[in-house]
């Protein structure tokens, strides 16, 4: 793999990563929620997705500096969510302490414009309701997602949200069988993905690498972002990924 990369203000990326994941995550999940027919809301601090008893709400701070009236009104859309609930702040800046959340933090990570290695498995992006079934299942089963247990097909991934500009699905596969998936947004220049997932039947085969050189082998010319788990660090790392801030993040307890 290589990591060279045009010349560019690489410092000013890194600082300006967590406002680029943030309007990243803001376009995925508001794809994501319109798919489901769920409401989108909009404020000029944040955007939340206020879903169902299984979906739950997904709220995603965009500002770092929200003010008294936003943080009083994200408060009111926590006290009554339906079902879990998630919220990011990429700028690690606003205290929700008072609302009861169990918090940790992520990195958010950047990577400059560069050219991509070629994956060593089979990877396609899914254009087959049957491929984004099978993209799905991998997902909730890689993030233990119970509370898309029982699978209900369609409900994790509607048909209709590869059909968003941007959007897409990716899927790794072994011998004919999906291993596999993640998904990837591109919106205002900027790239980023989501749902890196590999089924327990093919853990250390490399197949989230795959999925992630796949996935950037399309947008290989833009910076790209993303949020990294603890196990999903080393791999972004070796990607060319660099971590640029701390993201944090609450949830229902």
């Amino acid at each position: 793999m290589t990591t060279e990369s045009r010349s560019i203000d690489q410092p000013a990326l890194l600082a300006g990563a967590p406002t680029l994941q943030a309007r990243n995550s803001a376009a995925f999940w508001t794809a994501t929620g319109v798919s489901r027919g769920h409401e989108v809301i909009r404020r000029r601090g944040f955007v939340a997705v206020d879903g169902d008893e299984r979906a739950g709400l997904r709220i995603l701070v965009q500002q770092p500096d929200l003010d008294p009236g936003e943080v009083a009104e994200l408060g009111e859309l926590v006290g009554r969510a339906a079902g879990p609930l998630i919220v990011e702040d990429p700028f690690s800046s606003t205290d929700l302490s008072h609302l009861g959340l169990r918090t940790w933090q992520m990195p958010v990570m950047l990577r400059p414009p560069g050219p991509v290695d070629a994956p060593a498995l089979e990877v396609t992006r899914v254009r087959r309701p049957e491929d984004l079934r099978e993209a799905e299942r991998v997902v909730i089963e890689g993030f233990e997602l119970d509370g898309f247990v029982p699978h209900r097909p369609g409900e994790l991934f509607p048909a209709s949200l590869i059909e968003h500009p941007g959007v897409d699905v990716f899927i790794a596969s072994i011998d004919g069988a999906v291993a596999g998936a993640g998904v990837s947004v591109l919106a205002d220049g900027v790239a980023s993905h989501y749902w890196i997932a590999t089924s327990s039947a093919f853990r250390s085969r490399g197949v989230g690498r795959a999925v992630m050189l796949g996935a950037l082998a399309h947008v290989a010319d833009l910076p790209a972002t993303l949020t990294a788990s603890k196990l999903g660090r080393p791999l972004y790392e070796s990607l060319g990924y660099t971590v640029a801030a701390p993201s944090t993040w609450w949830a229902s307890t």
